[in-house]
């Protein structure tokens, strides 16, 4: 099983890129982990999100294998625990075998063809985060998940 994240933007903080290669690095001993990361759509008339988000939309679809199981993040998606989000990971394993496609937007969101798309629409938190920092608590727990699927200390349960 293949790991694909798709990311809108780029981290501009060095300890952002450090911590989430930290966590590339780890998820990457347990699945084959391909990070995307597209540009950022600039311009447009000011509020103008929908057609920022459109561009961006079609280009995340464009990464995402036509059989991918698709998860895309989003404030108002559903909330899973750590475990919860490793059972669901290690039932794709087990009975499905499909790539997953992660999605991470950029400072607008996503848009809705990409939603559509999604077989999951998942939410970190209630609480709003940057793009840069879900990029990076998505990775952690997916590396979370893999240890609890391992039965490895990390997750401290």
């Amino acid at each position: 099983m293949k790991l694909r994240l798709i990311c809108v933007g780029k981290l501009a903080e060095l300890w952002q890129r450090d911590a989430a290669d930290d966590y590339v690095g780890r998820v990457q001993r347990y699945f084959p982990l391909e990070v995307v990361e597209l540009k950022e759509e600039k311009g447009g008339k000011k509020g103008d999100t929908s057609g920022i988000l459109k561009r961006e939309g079609v280009r995340i679809l464009e990464k995402v294998p036509e059989r991918a199981f698709l998860i895309v993040l989003d404030e108002r998606g559903r909330q899973f625990g750590s475990e919860d989000l490793a059972n669901r990971l290690s039932e794709e394993m087990l009975h499905g075998g499909r790539q997953w496609c992660l999605v991470v937007g950029g400072p607008y969101g996503i848009d809705p063809e990409v939603r559509k798309r999604a077989n999951l629409i998942l939410s970190l938190s209630k609480m709003t985060f940057t793009h840069q920092m879900a990029r990076v608590f998505l990775l952690e727990q997916l590396y979370r998940s893999c240890t609890i699927i391992k039965n490895e200390p990390y997750h401290n349960r």
